[in-house]
Parts: structure tokens; C-alpha cells; sequence
């Protein structure tokens, strides 16, 4: 039998080898259009490559893909968290979990995931053409016929693992196909705020702050990161996944309000300052913030609100005090504009999932063809869940079940 995976990435690579797993004596072949293969195996987690999430619950892991999360569940019951750490561990890659949950190679390196790959791929005289982009695919013949410049070849059975695409037109030859497309939109970015005074804290981090979308149930608990343009850090990344399509509905024009202390009420903020008021009472309002969060945080907002940052507590008259509060709790910001990395850039929509059966990740519409990773309509927030859905979908795609 042979195979032909279209895509050399995390999806691809992990789809050929399932093949090889279940179908010991196929031939397969995986056809990358670039000269890069597992780009963003390489560049995810800052270099250390964030492999999955220690989530092993297949009806909790499903629940951190703001879309195909429902469908996931029927896949992850066949390949999940646990599945993926014991594969990996098979081939010598251990890998730890950290607080958040991510996992990681204990060698902090990418390096480590991408020779494993490659190993693997030797080990199972898998054939990989890089700089070979499919220029036509034709069903024929009971499997397809793959047309590259200048040749063509046939195969019995296809894997398409070609990742998001940022435009409609990357999926045209698919809906040639008979597929249909939920069109792609930016997934995981950051939040623009120009012109505003937070930027002078660049590098900060406050570690749980909770962002809310004026005008939207959406809402996020989580580390925020003050950028250079704006606001970043796992909060931020988990809401515009949650929000894609909404934000872009709004052409990135919203605003966003933050409880920097993740506090649900004034009251129990009150209780707080209260509590510590005996010991602060006498101390400058700057020197001693009842909450935890970063001084220059602190004297930011105290600087915003007009606040005297060298006055004592004992002064702080009940006016200041519920307007230091409402900062606190209910900081305004005006998002106007995202960013997205290049290397990293995760989209929502793809191939409808019911076109595809699960199970299989065989298409309803085309027998023999098979997907695998983003290319379909799943993407999860950020903490190793884009690459779980993309070994769980390649393994079970692997497997060429009809």
C-alpha cells in the first residue's frame, strides 16, 4: 500500500508513523513544500518546544478547544494525553510537567523532539521529500493520483497535514475536492493598545489577573505580560482564542477590563486592606500595597487614579480608597489591533468537522482521504493543546481505518 502525507509537520510526521505502526509494510511518503520541516515543532514554547498538557482527562482536555472540542472527545478516547507522553518516552524523550500544566522535554530543547522525529522517520524508511508542493490532487483509480512540477505519482491512500492557512485561498483545492470551510481567522494573538501609559511597564508580569471583554460573556483568569505594544501572557492568548471570531467581527476595536487581583468583590478587596490595615496604617501608600502584585504595578495604578503614592494609609480618605479599588478591580484598557507571530500563528477554521468522521479522520466526502492537525476546524488555547490535537488527529488518521 502506498501513502502519500501531505505536510512535514507536527501532523504529518506523527501521521506517517502511525501508518508505519499499523501498516508495518506500506510505503509512505511524506511531501513537504518547504525546506523546513517542523517549523513549529522548533519555535513552540520559546525554543523548548511545549508538547502537550498534563490534562489526562479526555472530557477535561476537550474542553480547552474553543473549536472541535466536542468532537475531540470521541478522538482523545482513542489517543490522549497519557498516550502521547508513553510514546514518547518509548523512544527515550521524557517529559515533565510544569505548575501550569504544560510538558515540556526535560531537555528544554526542541532539538530534542525533532531528532526524535527524524530518527523515527529513518528507523521506519519513511520517504521525505522537502521543497516538493503538491500542485494538483486527481481521485483516480480507486486512491489518487498526486500531480508535483513537472511529475506525478499515485498513491492508494492520502494524509493531508498541511496546517492553517491565514486565507481562504490556501483552501481552495479542497473545497475543489467537495469540502467545505469554515473560513480561517487569527486564533492565538496579543492585544494592541496604542497610546496608552501601561506600555512604560514593559516585561512586567502580573501573575493572576482576570480580562474581561466589555460586551461579551468572554473572560479569562490568568497571567497577563505588559508588551511593548500592548498586553500578552496566557490570559490575553487564552481570550483571543475564546473570542476569535468575535474580536474579528469587531475588527479588533474593543475594550477590555481587568481585575488585577482576580478579587470578585469590593467588599472582599475591602476586608483585605482592612486586615493589614494595623500593620501599614503608618507606612507610605507605595511601601506597603496590601495585595500581591509588582511594585511598579502598584505605583502605576496608584499614579493613574491621582493617588499620592507618598502618602500614609492613615490618610487615605474614602473617596481615594474606592477609587483605588475600582482601578484594581475594574482597570479600563482600549485594544485597538493585534499581533500575531509568524512562526507560531494559529487559526481558527478549516475543514468542517462533519465532513470528517473522528474516529477515522477519514473524509465523508472523499473515500482514501484522510486529515490530520490544523488543516481541520480545531484549535485549542495555548499550553500544548494545538500539538496534542495534532498527535491525537495523526495517530488516528495513521491508523487508515475505512
Amino acid at each position: 500500500m502506498k501513502v502519500a502525507i501531505i505536510g512535514g509537520g507536527a501532523a504529518g510526521f506523527f501521521s506517517a508513523f502511525s501508518v508505519k505502526e499499523h501498516h508495518p509494510n506500506s510505503k509512505v511518503t511524506i511531501f513537504e513544500k518547504s525546506n523546513k520541516l517542523l517549523s513549529k515543532v522548533k519555535v513552540s514554547g520559546g525554543g523548548r518546544c511545549n508538547v502537550t498538557n498534563a490534562c489526562f482527562s479526555p472530557s477535561k482536555l476537550s474542553k480547552s478547544y474553543p473549536r472541535g472540542g466536542k468532537h475531540l472527545k470521541k478522538s482523545f478516547s482513542i489517543f490522549q494525553t497519557k498516550d502521547t507522553v508513553e510514546w514518547f518516552s518509548k523512544r527515550g524523550v521524557e517529559l515533565k510537567a510544569e505548575e501550569d500544566g504544560r510538558m515540556f522535554p526535560t531537555t528544554d530543547n526542541s532539538q530534542t523532539i525533532i531528532d526524535c522525529f527524524l530518527k523515527e522517520a529513518a528507523q521506519k524508511n519513511i520517504k521525505i521529500l522537502e521543497q516538493s508542493p503538491i500542485r494538483k490532487i486527481v481521485a483516480e483509480n480507486e486512491g489518487y493520483t498526486l500531480h508535483l512540477e513537472g511529475t506525478s505519482e499515485h498513491f492508494d491512500k492520502v494524509i493531508i497535514a498541511t496546517g492553517g492557512s491565514p486565507k481562504m485561498s490556501g483552501f481552495y483545492w479542497l473545497q475543489q475536492l467537495g469540502h467545505s470551510i469554515s473560513p480561517p481567522l487569527p486564533s492565538l494573538f496579543t492585544f494592541n493598545i496604542p497610546g496608552d501609559q501601561v506600555k512604560i511597564l514593559m516585561g512586567l508580569v502580573v501573575e493572576n489577573a482576570t480580562v474581561r471583554i466589555q460586551g461579551t460573556k468572554l473572560s479569562y483568569s490568568g497571567p497577563v505580560l505588559i508588551t511593548h505594544w500592548g498586553m500578552s501572557g496566557p490570559a490575553i492568548l487564552k481570550l483571543s482564542a475564546w473570542g476569535a471570531r468575535k474580536l474579528a467581527e469587531n475588527n479588533y476595536n474593543f475594550n477590555i477590563q481587568i481585575n488585577w487581583l482576580s478579587i470578585k468583590s469590593d467588599e472582599a478587596a475591602n476586608e483585605i486592606i482592612d486586615k493589614e490595615l494595623l500593620k501599614i496604617r503608618k507606612k507610605k501608600i507605595i511601601n506597603a500595597c496590601p495585595f500581591e502584585l509588582p511594585n511598579r504595578m502598584w505605583k502605576f495604578l496608584l499614579e493613574k487614579v491621582e493617588i499620592n503614592p507618598d502618602s500614609v494609609w492613615l490618610d487615605l480618605s474614602k473617596k481615594n480608597r474606592n477609587k483605588l479599588l475600582n482601578i484594581l478591580l475594574n482597570d479600563i484598557y482600549e485594544v485597538k489591533g493585534k499581533t500575531t507571530f509568524k512562526e507560531e500563528f494559529v487559526t481558527c477554521g478549516g475543514i468542517k468537522l462533519s465532513d470528517i468522521s473522528m474516529t477515522s479522520m477519514e473524509s465523508r466526502v472523499c473515500k482514501n482521504l484522510y486529515f490530520a492537525g490544523e488543516v481541520l476546524d480545531i484549535d485549542g488555547i495555548t499550553g500544548g493543546f494545538n500539538f496534542q490535537g495534532a498527535w491525537t488527529t495523526g495517530y488516528i488518521a495513521g491508523k487508515l481505518q475505512s
